[in-house]
């Protein structure tokens, strides 16, 4: 009598058929696919700056809901001043203002904004930019990224983008 030991591969092969079989493969699998269905999937919605939905044509939407985050693109201070005017507490709190904005028209609030990328012209500024960022999340703020770039669009010493969750319906 010639007989192969059991191990979990032999096992596994041995019992894959019974599952196909009676389909509990698919069974298996519902409850990720609950998790999935328990936001309404109304696929990727690009929204303009007040949360109605952008046109076509636009190159950048600065909000994109799916599946239950919305998405809030970089958000400079964009200074037309003279480069001596510049500073970074009121560039940091022109774009969380902006950014708060952006999350309500899309349906949420800085309570639940889940992750930020903070952009920084200079590293120098980090400690002028968190004393303003911590006024906007006195419960608690979100996971955050902080980097120092080369230079930002529209004379910015800062740009933020995040990610926020949508408040179930």
């Amino acid at each position: 009598m010639n007989s192969t030991p059991l191990s979990r591969r032999n096992f596994a092969s041995l019992l894959a058929p019974v599952f196909s079989a009676f389909g509990l493969a698919a069974l298996l699998s519902k409850p990720s696919e609950a998790r999935r269905s328990s936001h309404k999937d109304e696929g990727v919605r690009k929204l303009n700056d007040e949360g109605k939905p952008a046109e076509g044509n636009s190159m950048i939407s600065p909000i994109v809901v799916h599946d239950g985050l919305a998405y809030i693109a970089g958000v400079g201070a964009h200074d037309s001043g003279s480069a001596d005017s510049w500073e970074i507490a009121a560039h940091t709190t022109k774009v969380m203002d902006n950014i708060k904005k952006l999350v309500e028209a899309a349906g949420s609030n800085l309570d639940d904004v889940v992750q930020l990328t903070v952009f920084l012209a200079k590293i120098d500024y980090y400690d002028g930019m968190n004393k303003v960022f911590k006024t906007y999340f006195p419960h608690g703020g979100p996971a955050r990224t902080t980097v120092a770039v080369a230079a930002l669009p529209g004379n910015s010493l800062v740009e933020i983008n995040c990610i926020a969750a949508l408040s179930k319906k």
